[in-house]
């Protein structure tokens, strides 16, 4: 691949970091920004070009991936002060990687549709591990035409790059449904670990035991890793399922779908909210139970 191959992503978060280095390695030119100062800079001491907005990024590259929190910052990026899309050509791919609602998916693709550029719906999973791995999982909806011009960036950020449809929404649809079962496999393990604590259990023989037995998920075992550690730098923050949990909750409410586990499980991940473990790490969640001492650090 040439070298001077140019996509822009913008958004060097956890995830955003790693994506943008698996596309530097795979030879293309990557063009970042960030709101946080020096973030691109930073990024492009190794290789590549730091821009000072989207506007910026858009202006050199035909692909524009967005790897941000959610989509009022979605459409910042797009259409606030010096947004990216007045700066994208005609034919351009936006590539939308947040966890959103489905119906503003829908209607941000039609949006950007009628100005003559490209729509993907392509919200992600994995962690920061894996994309910085390249390893991560991405859900994909949009036109052919979206893809023939980004799937070779999909292939060099993700081990998986599943096409779900040729609309936007199917994307972000499964990535909502994959955002229930993490988040109530989460407030789960919390519980499960919650009452091994308060039942005088060794909590590392108990996560040695589960996470060997059929009662083990990724959940436990990625999770209760971090309580054990006494670790709760916020790799996934408690309001991060405030936002996905509830946004479970919002696509099933409006066909009136009853979810009494998400539902149960969002008022847990609201409790630590506002119990002041908004910005931890989501395993913080187990802080809301009662009568229990937590592993402290070694």
């Amino acid at each position: 691949m040439a070298n001077n191959t140019n996509v822009g992503l913008i958004g060097l978060g956890a995830m955003g970091r790693g994506m943008a280095g698996s596309l530097r390695r795979a030879g293309y030119t990557v063009h970042v920004c960030d709101a946080r100062p020096g973030a691109a800079a930073e990024f492009a001491a190794d290789g590549g070009v730091a821009c000072a907005n989207p506007a910026e990024v858009a202006a050199s590259c035909s692909v524009v991936i967005s790897v941000v929190v959610n989509a009022a910052q979605t459409e910042s990026v797009l259409f606030g002060d010096h947004g990216a899309a007045a700066a994208m050509a005609a034919g351009s791919v936006f590539v939308m990687c947040s966890t959103v609602d489905p119906n503003w998916s829908i209607a941000m693709g039609k949006r950007l549709n009628d100005m003559g550029l490209l729509y993907l719906d392509a919200p992600i999973s994995g962690g920061a591990a894996k994309a910085a791995g390249g390893q991560m999982t991405m859900m994909t909806s949009g036109a052919p035409a979206a893809y023939a011009l980004c799937e070779p960036m999909l292939n060099a950020m993700a081990a998986s790059v599943y096409k779900l449809g040729d609309e936007a929404g199917a994307g972000s649809k499964v990535k909502i449904i994959n955002q229930l079962l993490a988040g109530v496999h989460i407030a789960a393990a919390a519980e499960a670990m919650a009452l091994g604590l308060r039942e005088g259990v060794d909590p590392a023989a108990l996560y040695e035991v589960i996470t060997h037995s059929a009662g083990n998920s990724w959940m436990f075992e990625n999770r209760m890793a971090h309580v054990l550690a006494a670790d709760y730098t916020p790799l996934s923050a408690v309001d991060i399922f405030v936002k996905d949990l509830g946004l479970v909750l919002d696509m099933a409410r409006a066909s009136k779908f009853p979810l009494p586990l998400s539902s149960t499980a969002h008022q847990m991940f609201m409790q630590a909210s506002t119990a002041g473990f908004a910005k931890e790490d989501d395993s913080a969640v187990i802080k809301i139970f009662p009568g229990i001492e937590l592993p402290g650090k070694p």
